[in-house]
């Protein structure tokens, strides 16, 4: 690979971390919920899932789910549903600007490691990503060289773009926490955070392996 190549990797995947998904929803919204600090555990888990996705599709498992296109079916489901689950627990949020945390189902204060295995279960919920990394990376791979240190220098650019999109979707959050002291404010942002995310899960859910 050459020093023009992954050049050209960084950019499209600069652009591409950039886009408005999912992921940088949920950072923006945690970040707006329990505060910068709190949401980057949030963020953390994004960034596990999306490294889980890159190695898994790396060691070819997005060609296992175009093979067996029932398990892509199963897992595209899950993902889709559980997308318009957190739709619907964000419409029903509370709008207190009051409320410094995020409640478990109006328990207890989500921990750290609840807001960690949330965002891996965001990040995760997309299988279409298995299949966007077996068909994006190997565009940038030169065979002539060895594949996996290639394939080490795309998957931490990836993950180094994506992080800093996260963070800075994240600081945005905090920013825009100011303006959520009023309850209207904040109840229409919860409302418009629940349909980002139940469209996001429609459209996985209809979108064809």
């Amino acid at each position: 690979m050459t020093l023009q190549t992954w050049w050209l990797f960084v950019v499209t995947v600069f652009f591409i971390s950039a886009t408005p998904g999912p992921n940088m929803m949920h950072a923006l919204s945690r970040s707006v919920q329990v505060g910068f600090r709190r949401s980057i555990a949030a963020m953390a888990g994004c960034i596990s899932a999306l490294l889980l996705a890159l190695v898994l599709s790396v060691v070819g498992i997005g060609a296992v789910l175009v093979a067996m296109p029932h398990l892509f079916e199963v897992i595209r489901y899950a993902g889709a549903g559980y997308l318009v689950y957190l739709g619907i627990k964000a419409w029903r949020a509370s709008d207190d600007p009051e409320q410094p945390e995020a409640q478990v189902e109006g328990r207890a204060v989500m921990t750290p490691f609840m807001l960690y295995r949330t965002g891996f279960l965001v990040g995760i919920s997309n299988p279409k990503l298995l299949l966007f990394a077996a068909a994006f990376f190997p565009q940038f791979i030169d065979h002539h060289q060895p594949v996996l240190p290639q394939f080490g220098i795309l998957v931490v650019t990836y993950l180094f773009s994506d992080g800093l999109w996260l963070t800075l979707y994240g600081l945005g959050g905090r920013s825009l926490s100011r303006f959520l002291a009023r309850r209207p404010v904040r109840r229409a942002f919860n409302r418009l955070t629940a349909i980002v995310f139940v469209t996001f899960g429609i459209v996985i859910l209809r979108a064809k392996a």
